[in-house]
């Protein structure tokens, strides 16, 4: 069989065009994004969007806003998360399956630079700090969007199903306004959900850990059905930990109902080392549950002991590195073994 070297000259030609209108069309940068199925790969993602609990937790910011100094060490210690998440890459976690979470408040440059270095990025579009969801730009989410083009556009919703009705429909309304658009923009959707109990199921059982094992397995399926029931369909599902397989294979045949091509990673909570782990493990060995999107567990003590000048720098990177690919190792052996 003889080669075309015209026909290769072309594609070469077609690729380049291609790849720099990716450069200056955030459509033509998406679309190229949802070529990927992102149901059938792995995705470790290191969640450090948190914008609110960073400087309160963290920085011990409270009751007033953040000076310029201290909105400028916010981004600084964010800034070090994305070394540690880099080190962790170029130690051994696959870059293919990598990514972050940031927000753009105190992450603008990590974004940036994410975008630039090709890493898999996703970026909020949420008000922080608040129980009902709302856009953080309003109107002008797209163009927040559209300028820094993240691989994924990320919410996070608190979503009773038995909860107030009233926020509810509230908040799938603004939800279905900002599915439509990515969907028209084919730009993959990363849905963090929370189920947070209400007085009234606490109320009626022993403790907050009976609720976590025994109902929110339950009302997160709900949830997830009235959500895509409304018209909002996420590419991925960004989901609270369960305890057993049977659980998490009900909320991955929930995200996939219908014939959906959709995946859930769980979250981390803020939980412990070892319930997060005891999540992962559990996520890892449920086909349909494709990684993990972990933040405080990972970065919170290293970034602490900096805080306090217990430690350097360059020990804190070293500290959220080690940490992130732990956790990557944690999901690798159950999922083998799985």
């Amino acid at each position: 069989m003889q080669s075309n070297p015209r026909g290769l000259e072309c594609l070469l030609v077609a690729i380049f065009i291609l790849e720099e209108a990716a450069q200056s069309d955030p459509v033509v940068s998406t679309m190229k994004t949802m070529t990927r199925d992102w149901s059938q790969e792995e995705l470790f993602i290191l969640a450090f969007d948190h914008r609110g609990t960073f400087t309160s937790g963290l920085l011990g910011i409270k009751g007033r806003a953040a000076t310029k100094e201290e909105r400028e060490a916010a981004s600084a210690y964010k800034e070090m998360i994305y070394e540690g998440f880099k080190k962790a890459v170029q130690s051994g976690v696959p870059r293919a399956n990598a990514g972050i979470l940031v927000d753009e408040e105190f992450g603008s440059r990590v974004l940036r630079m994410a975008k630039k270095e090709g890493y898999t990025f996703a970026m909020p579009v949420e008000k922080s700090g608040q129980d009902e969801f709302d856009l953080e730009y309003g109107a002008d989410f797209k163009k927040h969007i559209e300028d820094y083009d993240p691989t994924f556009v990320k919410v996070l919703v608190r979503f009773n199903p038995e909860g107030d009705k009233g926020m509810n429909s509230r908040q799938l309304k603004r939800l279905k306004t900002l599915n439509d658009y990515l969907k028209s923009t084919n730009s993959p959707f990363l849905f963090e959900l929370l189920v947070p109990a209400t007085k009234t199921q606490l109320d009626a059982l022993p403790d907050k850990k009976q609720y976590d094992t025994k109902v929110r397995p339950k009302l997160m399926v709900a949830a997830m059905t009235q959500i895509q029931e409304a018209g909002v369909d996420p590419t991925v599902w960004k989901l609270e930990g369960v305890d057993s397989a049977g659980d998490a294979s009900r909320l991955v045949a929930q995200a996939r109902s219908g014939g959906r091509k959709a995946s859930v990673v769980t979250l981390g909570r803020g939980e412990s080392k070892e319930m997060v782990q005891k999540w992962v493990e559990v996520g890892a060995m449920t086909k349909g549950v494709n990684g993990f999107a972990v933040g405080r567990t990972i970065w919170w003590d290293p970034l602490s002991g900096l805080n306090a000048k217990k430690t350097s720098r360059e020990q804190a990177i070293q500290g959220v590195a080690e940490n992130y690919q732990g956790l990557v190792k944690v999901w690798n052996s159950k999922r083998k073994s799985g």
